[in-house]
């Protein structure tokens, strides 16, 4: 029985004297009681700002895939504004995809517009900081804001003011350079529209996933177009291939309308691709089309007669407004697409004979335009295999090297002037 009650007995009765008034001593104090709460505390806001950005980044990826339009804009909202009460440099690579997904999120909800302060606001920021991922990501999500409401002219005041970074990757740049020439297209600028859209496809990504696949479409469907205002007629490579031949159908009906010269063929493909021209943002660019047709039928026209009456263009081509058809020949001619002149007193269109081209300067001019061409590449090329002057010698030597030699010479010279000595 004695053994049962001393097990019977609380720990601390077992414990020596000392021990047992400590562990009192603790259980009365107050500060001791209170520093488990402290701990927690401070383990609470022991949180990293790069660990809260990437743990909200995650939580603000899945609202958005599963579709919570509200709850992505209000998280996207609060991580906006906790992003800006920093000011660390490891946050620059998490910085970048707060912008996106906070513009995406927006623009899934359809408050696009209200993003475009927040955005200037860190843009500035960003530049302050040197963020060169930030700066060209928030430029870019600009561009798309300002095209996304058709604020062109804000868009181009904005290329001219800011930079883009040069150490920026090239998924950035491309779709910089996207944006650049949809901004010069709409504003006529065609030759610098394509030369930016064809600098885009170059850095386009070229792989097969489904986001690359779908950049590359955006600007060959853009570019398309551009290159028919030009009056020239797009490679069919991309429209053959069998991951693009489907979204690019119907634009490949616009370049054979417009390569035709079929207004007919034309006013169909617009009227039954009216929703992915509008979709594709293309519309305003592809009704511009019309006038290139018209003239591109017009040279048809006046390859085939040597003299027609307008009456018979204007049924030809189809126009809607017969009695615009004398204005229309007037300005293709002034412009240089007909080689042909208007007999006004009989209402015929008359074109002149076709010489021997061969007999003119053109062949010749051309020959040169070639041949300089290709004394400029010869000249570039030979001036990037220059080499240093001197490079080919050894490099001088250093001072220890000089006095080594110095000494040698005049062991030698010592040498040599004792032999002679001796042979005396």
């Amino acid at each position: 029985m004695t053994g049962v009650q001393t097990c019977a007995l609380p720990i601390s009765a077992t414990l020596p004297a000392e021990k047992a008034d400590a562990e009192a001593g603790k259980e009365d104090d107050p500060m001791d009681a209170e520093e488990p709460a402290d701990k927690k505390a401070k383990e609470k806001r022991s949180m990293l700002p790069e660990t809260e950005m990437y743990v909200g980044l995650v939580v603000l990826m899945l609202l958005i895939d599963s579709k919570a339009t509200d709850a992505a804009v209000t998280l996207s909202k609060v991580i906006f504004e906790r992003l800006g009460t920093w000011n660390r440099r490891t946050l620059d690579l998490l910085s970048d995809k707060v912008f996106f997904y906070t513009s995406w999120a927006h623009e899934n909800a359809g408050v696009l517009d209200t993003m475009r302060s927040p955005l200037l606001a860190a843009y500035r920021t960003a530049c302050l900081h040197h963020n060169t991922a930030g700066v060209a990501q928030l430029l870019n999500l600009l561009l798309r804001n300002y095209l996304h409401y058709k604020l062109v002219d804000q868009a181009d005041k904005l290329l001219a003011k800011a930079t883009f970074p040069e150490q920026a990757p090239n998924s950035q740049l491309a779709r910089f350079l996207y944006y650049q020439g949809r901004i010069k297209a709409l504003q006529l600028e065609y030759s610098d529209a394509h030369r930016c859209l064809l600098q885009a496809t170059r850095k386009a990504p070229q792989t097969t996933g489904r986001m690359a696949l779908g950049f590359r479409l955006a600007v060959h469907k853009l570019s398309a177009i551009v290159q028919l205002l030009l009056g020239a007629i797009p490679e069919r490579t991309f429209f053959r291939e069998p991951a693009s031949k489907g979204p690019m159908r119907p634009y490949l009906k616009l370049v054979q309308a417009v390569r035709l010269g079929d207004l007919a063929a034309f006013r169909a493909a617009m009227e039954e691709h009216a929703q992915v021209f509008t979709a594709d943002g293309n519309m305003t660019l592809v009704m511009r089309l019309r006038q290139n047709v018209i003239r591109a039928g017009l040279r048809n026209i006046s390859l085939s007669y040597s003299r027609i009456s307008l009456s018979d263009v204007a049924q030809k081509l189809a126009l809607d407004h017969p009695e615009d058809m004398e204005s229309i020949a007037a300005k293709a001619i002034r412009d240089g697409v007909l080689d042909a002149t208007i007999d006004h007193a009989t209402g015929t269109l008359v074109s002149k004979e076709q010489g021997d081209v061969y007999a003119t300067l053109e062949p010749g001019a051309a020959f040169h335009k070639r041949i300089t061409f290709c004394l400029n590449l010869h000249n570039d090329a030979v001036k990037a295999m220059s080499y240093p002057f001197d490079a080919h010698k050894d490099q001088l030597p250093d001072a220890e090297t000089i006095k080594e030699r110095q000494r040698e010479e005049q062991e030698l010279a010592q040498s040599l002037a004792e032999e002679d000595d001796d042979d005396f």
